[in-house]
């Protein structure tokens, strides 16, 4: 198979998109594919998730404004098959700095290029906007993996990403795939996230993870401790999870 590019996105923060992006990556080196995660926001948090500093040289930054070779930036995380490249507050000057260029939505995908047979798949975590470095994980990846909060204000969001989406897809990135929407700290003690979960179902049966991903206080703790679930509390609900989740697209990607 292919390297598969996969772009974690969503507008709006606190959805559980890079503790998705982190132990995704870290479930998917578990089944032994060797995984490339790059962090694409500014706050470097998936980058702080897996154990890595947020550095000041060496970031997807300077790769992007050819200062660095990609493979310059690469590190190698705790987890075996899990590589990095981290990210900084110096990549907020991106938005700026391309504003005007003509191809300033493909300067991502350019980069990772020379790189993406090294690897089974390459996970883009995005930051919670829609700018020009979302748009750049768009047009990048292979598919969008959409992490979902069981709240109805994520739902509101959830419309506006995927006209975008579709905007990307029809006139960017032809071959951008909608990978599956994911639903995040689900709560089965409420009948708010179960409603969530049957409105989700209905609009997008086919593109609705069957995995869902439990509210897990385990899962907030990992981060702080620079380490992805499995290191942390491997034998949890969460760690369970994004196992299954792991699992679940491996599955849709040998169909």
């Amino acid at each position: 198979m292919p390297t598969k590019v996969i772009c974690i996105a969503n507008q709006k923060g606190g959805v559980g998109k890079t503790t998705t992006a982190v132990n995704l990556s870290a479930a998917l080196a578990l089944k032994n594919k060797k995984v490339l995660l790059i962090d694409f926001d500014p706050q470097g948090n998936a980058s702080s998730g897996v154990g890595i500093d947020k550095v000041k040289e060496n970031s997807i930054y300077e790769v992007l404004i050819g200062k660095k070779d990609i493979n310059e930036c690469i590190r190698i995380t705790n987890l075996k098959n899990l590589s990095v490249i981290p990210s900084n507050e110096n990549l907020v000057g991106i938005e700026i700095e391309l504003v005007d260029d003509e191809n300033k939505y493909f300067y991502l995908k350019k980069a990772i290029k020379k790189i993406t047979n090294h690897y089974d798949y390459i996970v883009i975590d995005c930051g919670p906007s829609l700018g020009i470095l979302t748009l750049n994980g768009l047009c990048a990846g292979d598919s969008l993996l959409v992490p979902l909060q069981c709240e109805y204000y994520a739902l509101e969001g959830l419309s506006k990403l995927l006209k975008t989406y579709k905007l990307v897809k029809q006139y960017y990135n032809p071959k951008l795939d909608l990978e599956g929407i994911l639903l995040t700290m689900y709560d089965k003690r409420t009948k708010l996230s179960f409603l969530i979960y049957k409105e989700v179902r209905s609009i997008f049966p086919t593109k609705l993870f069957s995995t869902i991903i439990p509210r897990s206080i385990k899962l907030t703790e990992a981060p702080s401790f620079g380490k992805p679930i499995f290191l942390y509390d491997p034998k949890g609900k969460g760690a369970l999870a994004y196992l299954n989740l792991a699992k679940e697209l491996i599955r849709r990607n040998y169909k």
